[in-house]
């Protein structure tokens, strides 16, 4: 069972050294890495309005169909035509930004007229509302921003599954060594 484990692990060498190279890629391809981006997150919109559909007609809630048949469009819009949406995916998403933070904070306040949980709707709308506008008033940093993140996250984690080969290396020879 202990040899399994370790077995097992080389996939996290594998892992780390993938997502290493896939972070190098994406640093220095910014624009795929923003077509992907453009697909990816237009696929995510899609699925998040159909969730928030949905979830309007079982709560009955006006905001929520508005927030989901917005993402839907959105969604839609960014699949459409992936070369410009890379272009204009930073204005994009500081407009949906915008538009769902100012969505969210008028909901927080129906909330709060039911008396249920909203403090964590307003920050949320706030948070959206700021992040919209920064990303409006410089779109070039937000298009930087969005790769340079995408491809600190994948080193970062080709990093961590390396950590994690090695300390299940290291705690594979501890347990033989007790044996």
């Amino acid at each position: 069972m202990v040899t399994a484990r370790f077995k097992g692990s080389k996939w996290n060498l594998v892992a780390g050294i993938v997502m290493l190279f896939l972070g190098g890629f994406v640093w220095f391809n910014p624009f795929g890495t923003m077509l992907a981006l453009a697909f990816y997150i237009g696929i995510g919109f899609v699925l998040a309005g159909a969730f928030y559909v949905m979830s309007s007609i079982e709560i009955r809630s006006g905001w929520y169909l508005l927030v989901g048949a917005l993402d839907l469009v959105v969604g839609l819009i960014l699949m459409a035509n992936l070369g410009i949406t890379a272009a204009s995916l930073p204005v994009i998403l500081a407009l949906w930004s915008l538009t769902v933070g100012v969505v969210q904070l008028i909901g927080a306040f129906e909330l709060k007229r039911y008396e249920l949980p909203w403090g964590w709707s307003v920050l949320m709308g706030i948070i959206g509302i700021v992040f919209g506008l920064i990303i409006l008033a410089y779109p070039l940093v937000g298009a930087i921003t969005i790769s340079t993140v995408v491809g600190l996250y994948a080193v970062m984690f080709g990093i961590l599954q390396l950590a994690e080969y090695y300390m299940s290396k290291n705690m594979y020879q501890i347990i033989i060594d007790r044996r």
